[in-house]
């Protein structure tokens, strides 16, 4: 069984930062992807940015430039730095790990923390 647990959301003005924070525990896979969705009122969960225990990373067009993912392998975490913050980037955003196993993936979700951009 697998954890996920997400802390650094909050309230910030147009152009300010946060850094989301996510720590999972339980029995973690070596090779996995961890990274953030997030939902908007009246929209789909999209992603916003994912990293490989490998290193690849992978970010959503619209945060490119602003956004930055890092992970600790070995502490099995994994940080969202935002920058330069929209209100467009309202929303709640979830920690997301994935591992392949046998040609299936399983996914863990945390409870979600709300980021809200606003003046």
């Amino acid at each position: 069984q697998v954890q996920l647990v997400e802390s650094g959301g909050g309230l910030v003005q147009p152009g300010g930062s946060l850094r989301l924070s996510c720590a999972a525990s339980g029995t973690i896979f070596s090779i996995n992807t961890m990274g953030w969705f997030r939902q908007a009122p009246g929209k789909q969960r999209e992603l916003v940015a994912g990293m490989t225990s490998g290193g690849t990373t992978t970010y959503a067009d619209s945060v490119k430039g602003r956004f930055t993912i890092s992970r600790d392998n070995a502490k099995n975490t994994v940080n969202l730095q935002m920058n330069s913050l929209k209100p467009e980037d309202t929303a709640l955003y979830y920690c997301n790990l994935r591992y392949y196993q046998l040609g299936k993936f399983y996914d863990y979700w945390g409870q979600g923390t709300q980021v809200t951009v606003s003046s």
